[in-house]
């Protein structure tokens, strides 16, 4: 009984002996498959992360001179300085982000993942951004209408008045008179009022000037029509008026019209009023005081 217990150890033995060499050859072929697939997925890849570099290279170059080509055009079609760099840099962002995903698609990566990729991040990046995407839409709503351009006076919604320097892509550069800078959000902008001051070449100037009960209207309106006519800024056509605006408690109240160029709408207003200041007292013709009769009955 032992010794068939021992042919049998030594049987086992040997065939596992003999089975050590076809396990060998087994794995080292199976290796060798494992080494070819990825010596074939790496050649792949690498064919593919090339052709997509080359694309990503060239995308960039063309989408660059397509960019400078539209601001070109629309230089030469004399559109604004600020709209040529406001679409310029769009559409030259437009297009690299298009040179990018053809890039991605080359090297293999799913359109449909980056689909949703690009999906989910413009969500995320327009609730985290809602005001600001609001002055970006109100940018182009002002590129593209053009209530007012570089130059123009104009008068906000909030009183704000000064002269229109830079329409950025947000906001809009404001300044006024008394030498501020003024940065209009251009989302609140393209939704509120605005008063261009600089659409029309003319203008009407309208103010008042008070004289004494008793003066004569008739003088004083001829000799402030006269200073009218003697400054050139003061059009002729339409011509100047003077007329009794109102009886005041303590002054007969005439109303001054005119009409002059835009340029000289304020200029103007100022110096009308000096003159007529100095000139008027050298007709008897008076600027009453405010006053008040009071009557005492015993």
């Amino acid at each position: 009984m032992e010794a068939g217990v021992t042919e049998g150890v030594v049987d086992n033995a040997v065939e596992a002996v003999q089975a050590v060499p076809e396990k060998i050859q087994a794995s080292a072929e199976t290796l060798k498959n494992m080494v070819s697939s990825l010596t074939g997925m790496a050649v792949d890849f690498g064919i593919k992360l090339l052709a997509a570099i080359v694309v990503l290279v060239g995308g960039m170059w063309v989408a660059k001179r397509i960019a400078r080509s539209f601001k070109r055009m629309l230089q030469r079609r004399g559109a604004e300085a600020s709209l040529v760099s406001f679409l310029g840099s769009f559409v030259n962002i437009l297009l690299r982000v298009f040179v990018v995903i053809i890039s991605l698609a080359t090297v293999g990566v799913q359109m449909t993942s980056i689909v949703a990729v690009l999906g989910a991040a413009s969500l995320a990046v327009g609730m985290a951004l809602s005001g600001t995407m609001q002055n970006f839409a109100g940018g182009i709503i002002i590129m593209f209408l053009k209530p007012f351009n570089v130059g123009d006076v104009i008068v906000t919604a909030d009183g704000t008045m000064g002269i229109v320097k830079k329409i950025m892509i947000f906001t809009t550069e404001v300044h006024t008179f008394d030498n501020q800078v003024v940065l209009l959000p251009n989302g609140a902008l393209s939704n509120s009022q605005i008063t261009n001051l600089s659409v029309n070449n003319t203008r009407r100037m309208d103010f008042t000037v008070a004289i004494s009960y008793g003066d004569n209207v008739d003088a004083a309106r001829k000799e402030i029509l006269a200073i009218l006519k003697a400054d050139k800024r003061i059009l002729k056509d339409p011509a100047p008026m003077v007329f009794v605006s109102d009886l005041a408690d303590s002054a007969v109240v005439l109303g001054v019209r005119y009409w002059t160029s835009a340029e000289n709408y304020l200029p103007s207003r100022g110096d009308m009023l000096e003159a007529i200041y100095n000139k008027l007292p050298k007709k008897k013709i008076h600027f009453p005081f405010p006053q008040m009769d009071v009557h005492v009955k015993k």
